[in-house]
């Protein structure tokens, strides 16, 4: 609690034992959302800027997590509105299995890119949610909203996705989607 009083008036040095507690945390925050490690690095150093700045609105008597998060949150939506075209996902999951390496590929191919095609807000919404399998109250926090819009955004992004798949010829259940961007 000293600590973060500290922060709040503008000590530098309780900036530096926040950065060094939170850092880890927000670097596995951002690298969910842009699925890039060093894209992440960099933004997780735009975000401790911002944190530093912002150090006057800080409330010392809450926790700093989910007010890092939701720093992290905005800086790597903003990458994510910026950059065209964004980073590729992962590749599929080690061990699974195809039947056609051919076919298997070009369904993650267009699984991907029609995820990259979607709405910044809605592609944070669902990675978090449906991928990540975070949980929607920790995604509303971070995105400033309610768990309820967070649903709604999933929603969404689930019904354009299978659109946009639809409307290129692939029709895979949501697993063989999520399985697609797979864990990191």
């Amino acid at each position: 609690m000293e600590l973060l009083g500290r922060f709040r008036s503008g000590d530098i040095e309780a900036f530096e034992a926040l950065f060094r507690r939170l850092r880890g945390e927000v670097y596995g925050w951002i690298v969910r959302i842009v699925r890039d490690p060093g894209t992440a690095e960099d933004l997780t150093v735009e975000t401790f800027w911002r944190i530093y700045r912002a150090h006057a609105r800080f409330d010392p008597t809450r926790n700093p997590v989910p007010w890092a998060r939701r720093i992290a949150t905005n800086v790597a939506l903003d990458y994510l509105k910026r950059s065209k075209p964004e980073a590729e996902l992962p590749a599929e999951i080690p061990g699974a299995t195809s039947p056609d390496p051919v076919l298997a590929y070009e369904l993650e191919d267009e699984i991907q890119r029609a995820f990259r095609r979607l709405p910044a807000r809605l592609r944070i919404a669902a990675m978090l949610a449906l991928v990540e399998e975070r949980p929607y109250e920790e995604i509303a926090e971070a995105l400033g909203t309610t768990a309820g819009a967070v649903k709604l955004r999933v929603f969404r992004a689930v019904r354009i996705l299978r659109k946009q798949l639809r409307n290129a010829g692939v029709n895979p259940s949501w697993k063989t989607m999520t399985n697609k961007f797979g864990e990191s």
